[in-house]
């Protein structure tokens, strides 16, 4: 008896140290949450995939995430008609301007009789040149044409006498002809010296210096005392009648779009007044480097339109079809103008486009959209193309 209880203690003993070491060499048993935290997991894993193969559907990339994507306030413009205005700049200048300098041989300059900023009529002297001696010259001519008479007048003489010396035979026909060329030659010479001397008077009227038609002297570049020839250059520039015009700077496909004859109102700069003009000439040929062409404005005068002046020309171009966006909707870079849409997949699209004038309503786009697209109304500088959205309607 108490031999096999020793035995059985022995077994016992063996058995429990043999489990001590099996836990030795195993290590620390896992906790029995973390299992089952582990099988839940799988589980959960499992039955949402069996869902998504149940739903036909598949799971959203982890880079195209739609839960993340920004929220963008999207407008459907639509289309209107849109009265087309074109405003331009330009220089105002003198409609047709007219140079005035020396037209004889010049001289001194006496007196100036009219200043910068004055009205002229045709022919009205604007600067006297001093003639002394050209007047001189003249009454010396006016001698010459006596003297001239004289010798013709004694030239007819001696032919007459001769004439009635011939039929007694006293002088005979050779003589006669000489005498009758010598008077021939002495009024001859008469005449010369009366051209000489009309020459002289047309010579020294041209010493003035005259408007050569009415208007308005816009420059006066001499003074008394100043000494002028026919190389002094201009002494005065007259803007015929006064009228003016605006060069106004446009582009191609605006100057396609325009008119002649059409009417522009011209503001110029610093002032709130408005002038009304006309298109009278459009530019023949296009500037190779700006790509741009002139439209000619004729206005009439007034103090505020000075040439070399800068102003502001808003012209009329009919009437056409568009589609007006917010300001904040209309984005630009190096590449042009362009707007952000969003498609159908909710994806952002760069889509360019071309604008056209400015109203109190927004942004005219005559390019580029149908009216029917989802466009991002602020916020599109912020967006890539193909960038995933949220779009949300405008608040009207």
């Amino acid at each position: 008896m108490n031999y096999e209880t020793s035995i059985t203690a022995d077994l016992a003993e063996g058995v429990s140290s043999e489990l001590a070491g099996a836990r030795l060499r195993e290590g620390p048993a896992f906790p029995r949450w973390l299992i089952y935290a582990g099988l839940g997991l799988i589980g959960l894993l499992l039955a949402i995939a069996a869902w998504f193969a149940l739903a036909g559907g598949e799971p959203v990339p982890a880079g195209d995430d739609r839960s993340q994507a920004p929220s963008v306030t999207v407008i459907i413009p639509g289309t209107t008609t849109v009265t087309g205005e074109i405003e331009a700049p330009g220089t105002l200048a003198a409609r047709r301007p007219m140079p005035v300098g020396v037209v004889g041989e010049g001289g001194q300059v006496v007196r100036v009789t009219v200043d910068a900023g004055e009205w002229v009529e045709a022919g009205e002297v604007l600067a006297v040149i001093d003639r002394s001696v050209q007047t001189q010259q003249a009454e010396a001519q006016a001698a010459q044409i006596e003297v001239a008479r004289a010798d013709a007048n004694l030239a007819q003489a001696n032919l007459d006498r001769a004439l009635q010396l011939v039929a007694r035979g006293f002088v005979s026909k050779a003589d006669v002809d000489r005498l009758t060329a010598t008077r021939d030659a002495a009024v001859a010479r008469v005449k010369v010296a009366e051209a000489q001397l009309r020459e002289l008077r047309a010579r020294n009227q041209r010493l003035n210096i005259y408007a050569p038609a009415a208007g308005y002297v816009l420059t006066r570049n001499v003074e008394p005392g100043q000494t002028v020839g026919p190389g002094s250059g201009a002494l005065f520039t007259i803007a015929r009648g006064g009228e003016m015009e605006l060069l106004a700077r446009l582009s191609e496909d605006q100057l396609a779009r325009l008119p002649k004859g059409a009417s522009v109102t011209v503001i110029p700069t610093g002032s709130d007044k408005q002038f009304t003009g006309q298109i009278w000439q459009l530019s023949p040929v296009i500037d190779q480097t700006t790509r741009q062409g002139t439209a000619r404005i004729a206005l009439a005068w007034a103090p505020e339109l000075r040439p070399g002046g800068f102003a502001t020309a808003r012209i009329s171009s009919g009437t056409l079809t568009a589609t007006i966006l917010p300001e904040s909707a209309v984005l630009a870079d190096a590449q042009g103008s362009f707007v952000y849409v969003v498609d159908k997949d909710n994806k952002a699209e760069r889509r360019p486009v071309k604008t056209g004038m400015v109203t109190p309503r927004g942004v005219v786009v005559t390019e580029g959209l149908t009216g029917r697209e989802r466009v991002v109304l602020r916020a599109g500088g912020f967006l890539t193309p193909g960038e995933s959205v949220n779009p949300q309607p405008a608040k009207s």
